[in-house]
């Protein structure tokens, strides 16, 4: 399939046109995911295994820097990479994230527990299991956006 893009301020709002000799399931599929665009709903596209994906951000629950990579696990531990970097994917990602560290962004509504540790960094479980630490610079912010003060 030919994709072509076209990026310009004069373009008030995103429009797709798309030129095909039939209707299949998958250019519904992406015909819905399109429309849906916007919404409450938002999508990121991933990879895995050299196939694309597009997950929704509710269903993502820790965003993070391994190594060289932006990585992504979902509620049922699904690693996944992204092509972005952590501070564009914080400005794209709704009021649901949270920054954690200089590496990492959580979604605040699959976290499972909190405890705090002896170095004054607090170590946080989500609901999958995967932990990560808050570090003392933005443990403050973490403790605003829960509403513990």
């Amino acid at each position: 399939m030919k994709v072509e893009c076209k990026i310009s301020e004069d373009y008030k709002e995103p429009c797709a046109i798309l030129h095909i000799n039939r209707m299949t399931q998958a250019i519904a599929e992406i015909i819905s995911m399109l429309e849906k665009e916007g919404t409450d709903s938002q999508t990121l596209i991933a990879a895995k295994e050299r196939k694309t994906y597009f997950i929704k951000a509710e269903d993502i629950s820790l965003v993070r820097t391994e190594g060289r990579e932006i990585v992504c696990y979902d509620k049922n531990k699904g690693k996944y990479v992204l092509d972005k970097p952590l501070y564009e994917l914080e400005s794209i990602l709704d009021n649901h994230f949270v920054r954690i560290s200089k590496s990492a962004i959580v979604n605040i509504r699959q976290i499972d527990h909190v405890e705090a540790s002896l170095n004054g960094t607090m170590e946080l479980v989500m609901d999958n299991g995967i932990t990560d630490y808050i570090s003392r610079r933005y443990r403050r912010i973490f403790k605003e956006r829960l509403g513990l003060g």
